[in-house]
């Protein structure tokens, strides 16, 4: 095992067999801006360590990630939170 696995299996839990397999599944079926997103978004919940261990996982490169995370920040301070499901005016009209 060399230095930079053994800091990295250290750092973080690993996720099991089955969550990889099944958050490899997802990512493939996600989008290109979507699967930056996912990616920085799992590596944000991960912490220290998170963004080399979901590059392992997903065989993404960091700068991918990074790009995701720029991207989720900039539409976080965009994003207003409403109480309202459908557009004023949307589903069933009124007799």
């Amino acid at each position: 095992m060399s230095q930079k696995e053994f800091s990295l299996n250290s750092m973080i839990k690993e996720f099991s067999e089955k969550t990889i397999m099944l958050m490899q599944l997802h990512y493939s079926r996600l989008l290109e801006k979507e699967r930056r997103q996912y990616a920085a978004l799992e590596s944000l919940k991960l912490g220290r360590g998170g963004v080399a261990y979901i590059c392992k996982i997903l065989g993404v490169n960091k700068k991918t990630i990074t790009q995701g995370r720029k991207e989720l920040t900039s539409e976080m301070e965009t994003f207003i939170p409403g109480t309202r499901q459908r557009k004023v005016g949307g589903g069933r009209k009124k007799n």
